[in-house]
């Protein structure tokens, strides 16, 4: 698991049919201080964090193929928390 910020939603006008119906998520890594840590990554977000918000992202690949219902999908992280500005 890692944590992360939402920097923005992927729009596809085409995509792989697992991905229909998905709202797909641009994350930024952060360290534990909150700051950007590596490239940003895909992620499926069934939650609907907001833009900038701080979430908790699963980097199995098991959970999003379970979710989507494909075992083939090129997808593999899934926003499964967010994170509460007040705690």
């Amino acid at each position: 698991m890692n944590y992360a910020r939402i920097d923005g939603t992927i729009v596809a006008a085409a995509c792989h049919p697992s991905m229909h119906g998905t709202r797909t998520v641009i994350c930024q890594p952060l360290d534990a201080e909150g700051r950007d840590e590596g490239a940003p990554v895909l992620a499926v977000d069934p939650l609907g964090a907001g833009l900038h918000q701080h979430v908790i992202l699963s980097t199995d690949g098991s959970a999003t193929r379970q979710l989507v219902n494909d075992p083939k999908t090129p997808l593999r992280n899934l926003i499964i928390g967010i994170v509460d500005p007040t705690s």
